[in-house]
């Protein structure tokens, strides 16, 4: 990770384990939550705060089971406040990831077990809920190529597609 005189990075994500920790409330994502382990997640509100108050990047790092390491940034990374369900905003993608994963997530909502704002609807009423699917909260489309809250082995893998994945961690940079 890179420093600047002016802009400290700020972890938003780390998942260490592919466990169900990620498999929260709306309110819970709302105001964060870590754990001993080092999974964590900043909070909606915070987050929109800070990419509402100025420019920012979005940078992940990527284990992959086999331990190698990916990355992959995107220039242009905006969380849009609650009344407008925590809209993801993002652009300008780079890396050595092979494929935009994330960019598939461009303009979502984000969603909850007990909030689905998602596009998802083949499931059945039972079951279109990419959240409930899958054991996390995120940006859902319909429903996810960027897994990193997913529980390991459920739903679409903890994994960016196509990697299978061991840790991930989520950077707000400048």
């Amino acid at each position: 990770m890179l420093y600047t005189a002016n802009c400290i990075p700020v972890l938003i994500q780390q998942n260490n384990d592919g466990s169900n920790f990620f498999n929260r409330s709306w309110e819970e994502f709302k105001v964060g939550f870590n754990s001993t382990f080092g999974n964590y997640w900043i909070g909606n509100d915070r987050l929109s705060q800070l990419t509402l108050s100025g420019p920012y990047k979005l940078r992940f790092e990527l284990q992959a089971r086999n331990l190698s390491w990916y990355w992959a940034e995107y220039s242009h990374f905006t969380v849009l406040g609650e009344s407008r369900n925590y809209t993801l905003l993002v652009s300008g993608y780079s890396g050595n990831t092979d494929y935009d994963a994330l960019g598939y997530h461009n303009r979502m909502m984000f969603t909850t077990y007990d909030r689905d704002n998602d596009l998802w609807t083949t499931g059945g009423p039972a079951y279109n809920n990419c959240a409930v699917r899958n054991g996390w909260g995120f940006w859902y489309n319909a429903c996810s190529y960027c897994n990193v809250n997913v529980v390991r082995g459920r739903g679409n893998d903890f994994k960016w597609y196509p990697i299978l994945l061991r840790t991930s961690r989520m950077w707000l940079t400048c």
